[in-house]
């Protein structure tokens, strides 16, 4: 890339280059994203038909490569259409709003924008008319769809074509709207002047004419004038039911405070209200209704994985409806959810598992390794995913090639040497195998939080009885002493874990634990003064005498004990003490604890 030309200035090169580097570097940012757009339309003052091939090229470049990484934002799809209106012209910026609209479907702006460049552009009624309609089945029943259906109505009146006016209107006045209201007046109108037959349906108008008849109505202009007034009061019916479902809603729309989509996060109260939303709707049980209003939600919430998982639970419950659900999670997999968050992903796995693709499924999880190595969760649903299929090796196998990878860090490994050996205890049935998991391991995770959690765990859950105890009893303690002695814990997790062992020592120990209970306590609970373990560890030569020598120079404090040769060699003195003391000079992340029994 540093090659390419952006075209334009050296100036103007040369900023779009650092730009875009800076995109490279950091693709999730739509401020970097933004800024590197705003500089390519500026290009020799704005582009147009006769600027420079390569500047055009190059900014068609940008705008395809922002449009993919946010294509739910309306307002540059139609700027996009705008710059090759002005560049290539109508087929050009016809080819921008089919992707646009292919990739927001339902955004009532855009497809007015869409159609009021047709109604422009075009000559042909019917061209025009056609992409209306297609508007109209993708935005129509969106509560604010009036500037929609207000350009539709206003290209009707250009034609002066009062029967299809009439016939837009008939569709509205059913639709809960923002301005259902004003479109009810303007529909009850027009049909005082419209022929019988356009007004209702013909079952339902031979009904009426028959029961007008039966009420002794005889002469032509009796029967059609009692005709249009009982049509009215049931047009009216029809604005009643309207305003009813319009007043059913308004309570959730007038809370959406941000119907549109940006990467900015969503406060709490309009995720909930889009939660209250989605239940009425489903309750209500209109099935064009609740997935239209999923659709609206999932432009403002496409980040958010819980609204793709509930559309596609939902739709799961739908008759038939196994290709739409495939949809949803692919749109969420590939587009919108990002893949730091695999829930989203995970459940499309096992989605298709549950339809017999297993392969497929696996994929999923391989995909999502490729561009997250080391996921644990990802790891653990492959394994067990692979035992399922292909028993418990196959299972064993996804977890030693895990641990062998490079990619895969100290951290991950040592979780998954847990559930390795988790897998050997839980599904095989082989305690003896799974210690020795623990034991082989041990050396390689000193400093491991995970590791030595769940190997504690592990042998405190064992069942014993009055025979066994004393062999699980030098077990405990085995892993209790490596916690204290060997491993690189800081003190307080030390601490913690040491707690659970005296709890054992209490519950189930023999005649001599208080001995050693009384010992540990003072060890891990005492002043540092009289903790022998802690003291021969923080020693660089391993020498309790070493640290006591320094605490008497700093007036009871272990201090740090500086050596000439280490910090010549680049160690920080430090570094031990921090490690010792609970903190990570390093900054890097922790497990939490898991609650033990």
């Amino acid at each position: 890339m540093a090659d390419y030309s952006f075209g334009g200035t050296d100036e103007e090169n040369a900023e779009l280059k650092k730009l875009n580097e800076e995109v490279l570097d950091d693709v999730d940012s739509f401020e970097k994203w933004e800024k590197f757009l705003r500089a390519a339309e500026a290009l020799e003052g704005g582009l147009n038909r006769n600027s420079n091939p390569q500047s055009i090229s190059a900014t068609r470049d940008i705008y395809d490569r922002f449009l993919a990484k946010f294509p739910l934002l309306f307002g540059y799809w139609k700027k996009y259409a705008d710059l090759e209106f002005s560049i290539a012209g109508t087929e050009a910026a016809e080819l921008v709003y089919e992707r646009g609209v292919a990739s927001i479907t339902n955004s009532v702006d855009l497809w007015t924008n869409y159609c009021s460049f047709k109604v422009e552009t075009s000559h042909d009624p019917e061209v025009i008319r056609e992409l209306f309609e297609r508007g109209a089945t993708s935005v129509g029943l969106d509560f604010l769809a009036h500037p929609f259906w207000d350009k539709y109505l206003e290209f009707e009146e250009r034609l002066e074509t009062s029967e299809r006016i009439f016939g837009i209107l008939d569709r509205v006045v059913h639709v809960p709207m923002h301005q259902y209201a004003r479109y009810f007046e303007r529909y009850r109108q027009l049909a005082q002047s419209r022929p019988l037959q356009e007004l209702l349906p013909a079952e339902t108008l031979e009904q009426f004419l028959s029961d007008v008849k039966r009420d002794g109505f005889d002469a032509e202009h009796d029967i059609e004038r009692e005709m249009r007034t009982r049509i009215d009061s049931f047009h009216l019916e029809i604005f009643q039911r309207t305003q009813t479902e319009t007043t059913k809603r308004w309570t959730y729309e007038s809370e959406i405070k941000r119907p549109y989509f940006h990467v900015t996060e969503i406060d709490e109260m309009q995720l909930a209200n889009w939660r209250k939303y989605l239940d009425f709707e489903e309750v209500e049980g209109d099935y064009i209704r609740t997935t239209f209003l999923y659709e609206r939600c999932l432009v403002t919430c496409a980040l958010y994985d819980e609204f793709w998982l509930r559309y596609a639970r939902w739709m799961l419950a739908q008759t038939n409806k196994e290709e739409e659900v495939r949809n949803i999670y692919q749109r969420a997999s590939m587009v919108y959810v990002p893949i730091s968050r695999p829930k989203v992903r995970l459940q499309y796995a096992y989605f298709e598992e549950s339809c017999d693709r297993v392969e497929l499924a696996k994929d999923i999880h391989q995909s999502i390794l490729t561009i997250v190595p080391g996921n644990i969760e990802t790891i653990v649903s492959l394994a067990n995913m692979c035992r399922r299929h292909g028993g418990l090796d196959a299972a064993v196998q996804v977890y030693k090639e895990q641990i062998d990878s490079q990619e895969c860090d100290i951290y991950a490994k040592s979780w998954l040497v847990g559930e390795w050996a988790r897998l050997l205890w839980k599904i095989k049935g082989s305690t003896e195998e799974a210690r020795q998991v623990y034991q082989k391991n041990q050396q390689y995770y000193l400093d491991s939080r995970s590791f030595w959690i769940n190997y504690l765990q592990f042998e405190l859950e064992q069942p014993t009885s009055a025979d066994t105890e004393s062999v699980q009893y030098e077990r405990i303690k085995n892993v209790h002493d490596g916690i204290r002695k060997e491993s690189r814990l800081p003190p307080d997790l030390i601490k913690e874990l040491s707690c659970y062992y005296l709890v054992y020592l209490l519950e189930r120990g023999t005649k001599e634990a208080a001995k050693e209970y009384m010992t540990i306590d003072r060890e891990v609970n005492g002043p540092f003064s009289v903790r022998t373990v802690a003291k021969e560890k923080l020693a660089e030569d391993g020498n309790v005498a070493t640290t006591e020598r320094r605490m008497a120079l700093e007036n009871g404090h272990p201090g740090v004990e500086v050596n000439e040769a280490a910090i010549r060699r680049g160690e920080n003195p430090y570094t031990k003490y921090y490690q010792q003391q609970g903190e990570n000079p390093a900054g890097s992340g922790t497990v939490s604890l898991p609650p033990l029994p």
